[in-house]
Parts: C-alpha cells; sequence; structure tokens
C-alpha cells in the first residue's frame, strides 16, 4: 500500500499512537497478571477493562491508516515497567496516559493548523479518552490515600 497525498506528519503520529495503543494493552495486560498474583482481583479487572479500552483505539487507529492507503506499522513497543505495589503501577499508568495526551493534543493542534478537519476530529476524539483515563487514574490514586483502602492493596508488593 501507498499513501496517496497524505500527510507525512499525520502518518508519524498515526504509527507512533499505533505503538503506544499497542504498549499500553500489553502493559495493562501484563499488570491485571500481576496484581492477580497479588491476590487483588477489584483491580485486575480494572485493568483488564483498560486494555480492551485501548485495544478499541489499536483498531481504529488501524482503520485509519487503512483508510489513508497505508499499512499499519507499530515501530516498537514499550517494555513494561512493574512496581513494588499498585500506587507504583498506577503513577506509571498515569504518565504513560499523560503521554498520549500530549501526543495526540500535538497532532490535533496540527491537523487544525493544516485544515485537515477529519483528522482533527479523529485526534481530538481519542484526545478526549485519554484525559479520561488519565482523570480515572488519578482518581483512583486518590482513593488509595483513603484510610479505609484495604492495607493490602496500598502495600501489595511484587
Amino acid at each position: 500500500m501507498m499513501p496517496t497525498g497524505a500527510d507525512e506528519r499525520v502518518l508519524g503520529y498515526l504509527g507512533r499512537a499505533l505503538s503506544m495503543e499497542l504498549s499500553a494493552v500489553q502493559l495493562y495486560t501484563t499488570q491485571a497478571r500481576l496484581v492477580t498474583a497479588w491476590g487483588l482481583d477489584e483491580p485486575a479487572k480494572r485493568f483488564r477493562h483498560e486494555a480492551q479500552e485501548e485495544m478499541g483505539h489499536v483498531e481504529r487507529i488501524i482503520s485509519r491508516m487503512l483508510a489513508l492507503g497505508v499499512a499499519p506499522n507499530a515501530s516498537q513497543l514499550r517494555p513494561v515497567k512493574l512496581g513494588r505495589d499498585l500506587r507504583d503501577l498506577l503513577e506509571y499508568d498515569r504518565a504513560f496516559e499523560d503521554e498520549l495526551v500530549s501526543l495526540y493534543a500535538d497532532a490535533a493542534t496540527h491537523c487544525a493548523r493544516s485544515a485537515n478537519h477529519e483528522g482533527r476530529l479523529f485526534f481530538e476524539e481519542l484526545l478526549e479518552e485519554e484525559k479520561q483515563h488519565s482523570r480515572e487514574l488519578a482518581h483512583w490514586l486518590a482513593e488509595l490515600e483513603q484510610p479505609s483502602i484495604d492495607p493490602r492493596i496500598r502495600g501489595a508488593s511484587f
């Protein structure tokens, strides 16, 4: 497949997005298995749900790339970072989600500046979803500070 007049920067954003979203699927799936091993079933369910949401992003990005006449190609998956406890995992996840927010904001801005309305809408939709993920992670981290939280969840170790 050869791109037919597609904006090279947009293709670059899509390639980076695909790599990061696939990395997120790997990350959340691994974390779900890890916290299951720690005996934390509810956090495991939440991580599995996150992995499914990120897989939905992967599918949309691939569809967009194909629509632009480009074969999808994730260049590199990021290594999974593990932590000593749930707090460590969530802090890493929030930083990761914030990187996705930044990527999608940059991509949407580029598309707006180059009058690529369809691309802007595509990236803005992903941007809003990743902002929501980041807010959810911030809320989850705040929940861990509550004294009523099971200490195993606060201090579950690897």
